[in-house]
């Protein structure tokens, strides 16, 4: 059983992140801490009939003190959302510091907790929150993951809908690299079962996959971008951790990490010539216990990672200097 705490819990990820959170029967308590009606929110899922307990701050009286004091589980969707013509690197001032000022706190408060960030661009908010991490002396590489689920979920969804399946869970596709367009490489070569799809449908998958925000924030018409099923990626992800915490094994899933800090990521961060990259990593009691090889790739997923690569690079550096206080 888990305490754990949602920072941004009244946003519209917040929100039906924290609603599925309460449903799990491996959380004990749920904290809820956001800048407005955090304190609703939690009066209102604490009359679902499930064992957590759930609580809500506020910034006065030391809110977020007291959401993140021995909290063993941090999920971070706070920040502001995209709007119809912003990219993810469109948010970064905002969203960048609203990390690095959260992950200080992380840092003195419940520095051994699990601490999944769904903030965009993740690509660059990761790396702010280990330099932040690393800054307070607390930074556990095993410990600390950017949620890339979401785009394992849309590989699985729309391999299914190109197919003609019922059931896009039948459907088990790695989607490694980073979190952002042409950075995100779903590995539908890799697919289980094998499927089998024309230029024209891998083509159309694979875009659907790097640019199925953009389809969401279109259709909301300035309302929001993705929230629910980011919401079910980011559960999904947490369930993982919780179940891998409390013991179960061979539990793997895709994330985005500090690849030289988890067992077996060394070699592939050599390989790729980047520090974080979102590979399939299996999860054991202390969190991340190994990192699987990205595999052997199609020579049409090859020219994706040259591209993903490129344009990593530049993520990564830009989320380390704003903590370094360096030029971007």
């Amino acid at each position: 059983m888990v305490k754990v705490s949602v920072l941004g819990a009244s946003g519209q990820i917040g929100q039906p992140l924290s609603l599925l959170l309460k449903s799990s029967p491996l959380v004990t308590e749920l904290r809820l801490y956001d800048v407005v009606h955090s304190v609703g929110v939690a009066t209102d899922l604490d009359h679902i009939d499930t064992p957590a307990k759930v609580s809500g701050y506020l910034p006065n009286d030391n809110g977020l003190e007291k959401a993140l004091s021995g909290a063993e589980l941090v999920m971070i969707p706070a920040g502001v959302a995209r709007k119809p013509g912003m990219t993810r690197d469109d948010l970064f001032t905002t969203n960048a510091n609203v990390i690095a000022d959260l992950l200080s706190e992380v840092a003195q408060l419940c520095p051994e907790a699990f601490i999944c960030i769904i903030t965009n661009p993740v690509n660059s908010t990761v790396p702010i929150a280990v330099e932040v991490l690393k800054k307070h002396g607390v930074f556990n590489p095993r410990r600390v993951f950017g949620v890339t689920t979401l785009d394992v979920v849309r590989a699985s969804t729309f391999t299914a809908h190109a197919l003609g399946e019922l059931d896009p869970q039948k459907f088990k596709i790695p989607v490694v690299g980073g979190h952002s367009g042409a950075t995100i490489i779903p590995l539908i070569s890799q697919s289980q079962p094998p499927v089998q799809l024309t230029k024209e449908q891998l083509d159309a998958v694979t875009y659907r996959v790097q640019f199925g925000g953009d389809e969401i924030v279109k259709s909301k018409a300035g309302a929001g971008s993705a929230t629910t099923c980011m919401a079910y990626a980011g559960f999904r992800f947490a369930q993982a951790i919780m179940k891998a915490y409390r013991g179960e094994t061979g539990i793997v899933e895709p994330t985005y990490v500090f690849l030289p800090g988890v067992p077996g990521g060394e070699e592939i961060s050599k390989s790729l010539g980047v520090s974080f990259f979102a590979v399939p990593v299996e999860f054991g009691t202390d969190g991340a216990t190994k990192a699987q090889p990205v595999g052997p790739l199609s020579d049409y997923e090859q020219d994706l990672l040259k591209k993903a690569i490129q344009e990593l690079r530049g993520n990564i550096v830009k989320g380390e200097s704003h903590v370094k206080g360096g030029k971007l």
